[in-house]
């Protein structure tokens, strides 16, 4: 397994122009892992977890959007541009600039060190377009984890969630409370309740992302590369399945191998 690298990660923070302090290097194959999973299961901290024991880089959509809104360093190329000037609205940002906000960074699916993507593809035509800038440089993903959360768990999860109105910072009423009630350990400031964190908004969330992302599964398991891990148990826990079941996947290239025999038979 991968020792883990500082993973300064500026070239996908801050653009393709810049470049990142050190590449991780090994002598295996690096692992290039897609993320899924509905809001509340813990995608986000498994992929900080992953980045940790791979030592694959976390290229977080999310991040990449903040930064792009806070960083004075940060490149002003036109997708940026345009996906700021949908951010300060408070709107999405469409799919086609997302996508080619992805493509500048191509210097980061090409690294050696490997990825693990964190919101992104969230959808069909996202997952065709990476597949094909994938395929013309010749990098294959090793998986795409799916994790899966029974509704009720999520709701549990979501429900109970508390974040700082002042540095943003995220609790839980019972798998990790504040130290003193509604107050935040760092800064003090006042915890509330997200808007989309009350369960009859997680119950609308949670019917929008399995009507978005079905095609999605769909598209990753008939190419073989989808693998299906149970999120429950405490972080760490999850984060050894999933380790356990990627293990063989990039030691037999398991994966490159489906990909391309589903291809193959289009």
């Amino acid at each position: 397994m991968s020792t883990p690298n500082k993973q300064t990660r500026v070239a996908w923070l801050q653009g393709p122009a810049v470049r990142c302090e050190s590449v991780p290097q090994g002598d295996h194959p690096p692992y290039r892992l897609v993320l899924l999973g509905a809001p509340g299961v813990g995608k986000g901290t498994q992929a900080d977890l992953l980045s940790q024991r791979l030592g694959a880089c976390h290229l977080s959509t999310g991040d990449m959007f903040r930064a792009a809104g806070n960083c004075a360093e940060c490149e002003q190329s036109p997708a940026i541009q345009e996906a700021l000037v949908y951010m300060r609205r408070g709107e999405l940002v469409p799919d086609s600039i997302v996508w080619e906000m992805v493509r500048e960074r191509l210097v980061c699916l090409q690294c050696s060190g490997g990825f693990v993507l964190d919101g992104f593809p969230r959808t069909l035509g996202q997952a065709r377009s990476l597949k094909r800038l994938l395929d013309e440089q010749g990098i294959w993903l090793t998986a795409v984890v799916n994790y899966d959360l029974p509704i009720a768990e999520i709701v549990a999860r979501l429900g109970g969630r508390r974040t700082c109105e002042k540095c943003k910072a995220v609790y839980h009423l019972t798998e990790r409370p504040p130290k003193a009630a509604d107050r935040c350990d760092r800064c003090e400031g006042k915890l509330f309740q997200r808007e989309d964190d009350r369960p009859e908004s997680i119950k609308v969330r949670m019917e929008a992302y399995e009507r978005s992302t079905a095609f999605l599964i769909d598209f990753y398991r008939k190419s073989g590369l989808l693998m299906q891990v149970p999120a429950t148990g405490t972080p760490d826990e999850i984060c050894q399945r999933t380790v356990a079941e990627l293990e063989p996947r990039r030691i037999s290239g398991f994966a490159q191998k489906l990909w391309a025999a589903a291809e193959d038979r289009r």
